[in-house]
C-alpha cells in the first residue's frame, strides 16, 4: 500500500542518510533536496527512489562521497569543469551557478562538465537561471538505454534535457525530458509499485514487446518519437559527452549500478533575457504565449497547460497533504537508513 508521508520528513532522512555515507553535510542537503523536489513535482521515478542506488556507490567508491571539482578551462563566458566522479547534484550546481554568473557578465555562459554522475531532474538546476532574468538549458548524457534506430543492443541513452525561462513571479515555464518513450526510473517506479507499463514503453531482452517492468529492464526502452527520439539522444550525447571529453555512448554507466565510474558528461547554458532584449517585452511576449496556448483549451475540457505547470501544481497539492509514495520506496529508504545507523522513517 502506498504510504504517505510530508516533504520536511522525507528530506531530512534522505540528507542524514547521505551525510551518515559521508557526504559533506551541505552537499548530503542538496542532494536530499533535488530527489524531493523530483516527488514534489511528481516525478518519483527520479526521487528518494534513488536514494539506495547513491548510497551504494558511495559505498563501492565509483563515486566520491567529497566532490572535488577543477576547472580545466576558464576563457570568460566558456569554461570547462571536471567533477572526478564526485556527486552529480553538487557538480552540475555549480556549473549551473558559474554558467549564470557568467551569462550576467557576458550575455551568455556556457559551462562542459565531465566525469560526473547522475544528477536527478535536469530541471532543478536549469529553474536556477530564471529567477537571474535568465533562460537555462541543460543537456547530459546517461547510460545506454536503448537501440540505435534499425540496430539492436542498448547503445544509446535517454540522454535528457531541460529548458526553463522565467514567466512572471516565481513562475517558470520549464521543459524537462528524455528521449526514450519513458524515463527509465519510472519502470523501475512502475515494479516498485507491483504494476505493468503500459505498451510501447519498452521491449524484451529478445525484442518482443513487453508490460513487464522486470523484462523491461533487461530488454531495452524504446526511442520517443521513432527515429526522431534516437537523433536528439545522439545529438544530445555530442554536446554532453562528446564535447566536454567526457564518456559517450556505451562509456557512460548510470546509478542503478555500483561497478563503474558514471563518466556522465553535461553541458549548462545560461541566456541573459536583457542581452537580447528589454527584459519586460520578453515577460510581456512569453505572457502573451501563455494566453494563446490556454485560449486552445477545448470545451468541458482540462484547461491546456504550458510547460512545467503540472509540476507548479503538484508541488503545491503535495505540500499541503504530503507525498504518497510506494511502500517498497520507502521500505528500501529505511533498510539503508538502518545499514547506517540512521533512525528510520515515521510515516505520516
Amino acid at each position: 500500500m502506498p504510504v504517505r508521508i510530508a516533504a520536511d520528513e522525507l528530506r531530512d532522512a534522505a540528507t542524514r542518510i547521505f551525510a551518515a555515507s559521508g557526504v559533506p553535510l551541505e552537499d548530503a542537503a542538496l542532494v536530499a533536496d533535488s530527489l524531493v523536489q523530483a516527488d514534489l513535482w511528481g516525478h518519483q521515478s527520479h526521487g528518494v527512489l534513488r536514494v539506495g542506488w547513491y548510497v551504494d556507490r558511495i559505498r563501492s567508491g565509483v563515486m566520491r562521497p567529497e566532490t572535488k571539482i577543477e576547472t580545466v578551462s576558464d576563457l570568460g563566458a566558456v569554461m570547462t569543469l571536471d567533477g572526478h566522479d564526485g556527486v552529480g547534484q553538487v557538480i552540475t550546481a555549480h556549473a549551473a551557478r558559474a554558467a549564470v554568473e557568467r551569462a550576467g557578465r557576458h550575455g551568455v555562459g556556457v559551462v562542459a562538465v565531465r566525469n560526473s554522475n547522475h544528477f536527478g531532474t535536469a530541471a532543478y538546476f536549469t529553474r536556477m537561471a530564471p529567477p537571474r532574468g535568465q533562460i537555462g538549458i541543460l543537456t547530459t548524457n546517461s547510460s545506454p538505454a536503448m537501440a540505435p534506430w534499425d540496430g539492436r543492443g542498448k547503445l544509446v541513452g535517454s540522454n535528457p534535457w531541460s529548458i526553463a525561462a522565467p514567466l512572471d513571479g516565481d513562475r517558470q515555464m520549464v521543459l524537462d525530458i528524455a528521449n526514450t518513450a519513458v524515463a527509465r526510473g519510472k519502470i523501475y517506479l512502475a515494479r516498485n509499485r507491483g504494476t505493468r507499463i503500459p505498451d510501447g514503453w519498452a521491449v524484451a531482452a529478445d525484442g518482443t514487446p513487453t508490460r513487464d517492468p522486470e523484462a523491461a529492464l533487461l530488454g531495452t526502452v524504446l526511442p520517443m518519437a521513432g527515429h526522431k527520439g534516437y537523433g536528439i539522444s545522439v545529438m544530445m550525447d555530442v554536446l554532453s559527452g562528446v564535447l566536454s571529453g567526457s564518456g559517450f555512448g556505451s562509456l557512460v554507466n548510470g546509478p542503478y549500478q555500483s561497478e563503474h565510474p558514471g563518466r556522465s558528461g553535461h553541458l549548462f547554458m545560461a541566456l541573459d533575457i536583457a542581452a537580447f532584449g528589454p527584459p519586460g517585452e520578453f515577460e510581456e511576449r512569453i505572457k502573451a504565449l501563455v494566453t494563446e496556448l490556454k485560449s486552445g483549451s477545448r470545451e468541458g475540457a482540462e484547461e491546456v497547460r504550458y510547460p512545467g505547470e503540472l509540476e507548479a501544481l503538484a508541488e503545491e497539492r503535495n505540500l499541503a497533504e504530503g507525498l504518497l509514495l510506494p511502500e517498497r520506496t520507502l521500505t528500501d529508504l529505511r533498510r539503508v537508513a538502518d545499514s547506517l545507523g540512521v533512525e528510520v522513517l515515521v510515516e505520516r
